[in-house]
C-alpha cells in the first residue's frame, strides 16, 4: 500500500452523472457482445496479424474504456487491453462514495480476484488451479505505474498466490511453457505494449501463448477485437454496422458515443488537411497518447509524414474540466475498468496540456463520485 503513495493522486473528486454512466456501460456491453459475434470477427480478422486470430478460450484482464464527457453525453476516446490505474481507482473510490474504505476495498478486491480465477478456469477448462501469476512489462521498474504493480503483486501474494513482477527478458519461455527463476508460471498479467508479440524478446511468450501452455491475459485476440484503434472506424460507421446485422438501437448507441473515425488512407488528404483543426491523429496500434497529434497544432510537413495506412483521423472530443479551490482547471479523462462486460471500477485522470499525463501538479488519478 505504501508504494501507491509515490503515485500522483489528485485531491479533487470528479463528478459523474448516473445517466452518463449507464450510457457508458451500455456501450461497453454492446462492444463486448459485438466482439463475440462471428460476423464481426470475420469482418475484422483480415485487418489483423495471424496471432490476433488465435482464440485462447478466455477473455482479458483489466480492459479499460476511456471517455470524455460532453454536454450531449459521454464519448468514447479509446479502448485499451492493458489499462493501468485500476488498483488506485478502487482504493480512492471508497472515500469518494462515503463508504468504509476497508470494507469497500475488500469487496472490490474480491471482485477483481474473481476475474483472475475465471481467466485461468476458462483457459484450463476447469482442469487446473491458479497458483502463480507474473506481472510482465517492459523495464517494469522504469514504468510510471510501477508502484501500482507492486501493490497488485503484494495483494495477490496475500491471497495465497505466488506473484512476481518481471520483464520479458527474465522469463524462460517457449512452446512448452513459461518459467521464472525455474518455477512454472500459470498466468501472465500482461502490461506490455507489444500487443502483437512481435518483438524478439516476446518470441518465447508468443510461442507459449499459441501452444496454449500459459494463460496470457490480456492477449492479442482481445486486443485485435476491441483495442486496435481501427475498430473505431467500424463502430462509428452506420452503414457498415447495418451490414453486420446490428439492430437499430445498438447502431444508434455506437454512432452516438463513438466519434467519427477514419483511416487516413481512406480519406482525401487535402480535405482532411482543410478540416484538421477538428481532428486528432492517432497511430492505430500504439498505446495511450504515444504518437497522438492534435490537428490544430500539426504542421503541413508533419502531416505529410503521417503513414496513411497506420494513422487514424478522429473527430476531436474536448474533455470536460474540473477546477480546484485556486481556480486551476484540469482536463478530465474517465476510465471504466471492465472484465468481459462486468464493471470492476471507475477512475479519472486529471491533467493539463494536450494529452493525458501523470506529471501535472495537482493532477493525477482522482476518485469519481456518482451524482
Amino acid at each position: 500500500m505504501a508504494a501507491l503513495q509515490e503515485l500522483p493522486i489528485s485531491v479533487l473528486t470528479v463528478r459523474l452523472k448516473r445517466t452518463d454512466l449507464r450510457q457508458m456501460l451500455a456501450l461497453v456491453r454492446t462492444l463486448f457482445r459485438l466482439s463475440q459475434s462471428e460476423n464481426y470477427q470475420r469482418q475484422v480478422f483480415p485487418q489483423l496479424p495471424e496471432v490476433c486470430r488465435f482464440d485462447p478460450g478466455h477473455a482479458a484482464l483489466m480492459m479499460g474504456y476511456d471517455f470524455h464527457l460532453t454536454e450531449d453525453g459521454p464519448r468514447l476516446i479509446e479502448a485499451n487491453t492493458n489499462a493501468g490505474g485500476g488498483y488506485i481507482a478502487w482504493l480512492s473510490e471508497a472515500g469518494a462514495q462515503g463508504h468504509d474504505p476497508i470494507e469497500l476495498t475488500r469487496r472490490i478486491q474480491t471482485r477483481l480476484f474473481s476475474t483472475f480465477l475465471r481467466e485461468f478456469r476458462d483457459y484450463s477448462a476447469g482442469r487446473g488451479r491458479l497458483q502463480s501469476v507474473v506481472l510482465v512489462d517492459e523495464a517494469p521498474h522504469e514504468q510510471p505505474l510501477y508502484p501500482e504493480m507492486v501493490a497488485c503483486r503484494d495483494w495477490l501474494c496475500t491471497l495465497g498466490l505466488q506473484a512476481e513482477i518481471a520483464s520479458p527478458e527474465q522469463l524462460f519461455a517457449d512452446k512448452d511453457g513459461v518459467l521464472l527463476a525455474g518455477e512454472r508460471v500459470d498466468l501472465i498479467y500482461n502490461r506490455h505494449c507489444d500487443f502483437f508479440l512481435d518483438e524478439p524478446v516476446m518470441s518465447g511468450l508468443r510461442a507459449a501463448y499459441l501452444a496454449g501452455t500459459v494463460c496470457l491475459s490480456p492477449n492479442p485476440f482481445a486486443y485485435g477485437l476491441l483495442a486496435d484503434k481501427r475498430r473505431m472506424i467500424l463502430w462509428s460507421n452506420q452503414q457498415r454496422l447495418e451490414k453486420l446485422g446490428i439492430d437499430k438501437g445498438d447502431r444508434e448507441l455506437l454512432t452516438t458515443v463513438v466519434p467519427e473515425s477514419r483511416l487516413l488512407a481512406d480519406c482525401d488528404s487535402e480535405a482532411v488537411w482543410a478540416k484538421r483543426k477538428d481532428l486528432i491523429f492517432k497511430p492505430v496500434t500504439r498505446f495511450g497518447s504515444r504518437g497522438v497529434l492534435m490537428g490544430k497544432s500539426i504542421s503541413r510537413k508533419r502531416f505529410k509524414e503521417l503513414d496513411p495506412q497506420t494513422t487514424l483521423a478522429q473527430q476531436v472530443v474536448a474533455p470536460s474540466v474540473e477546477s480546484d479551490e485556486q481556480g486551476r482547471e484540469y482536463k478530465v479523462d474517465l476510465r471504466l475498468f471492465v472484465y468481459r462486460d462486468q464493471l470492476l471500477g471507475i477512475g479519472a485522470r486529471l491533467y493539463q496540456g494536450q494529452v493525458t499525463n501523470l506529471r501535472t501538479e495537482g493532477g493525477g488519478f482522482a476518485p469519481v463520485r456518482l451524482v
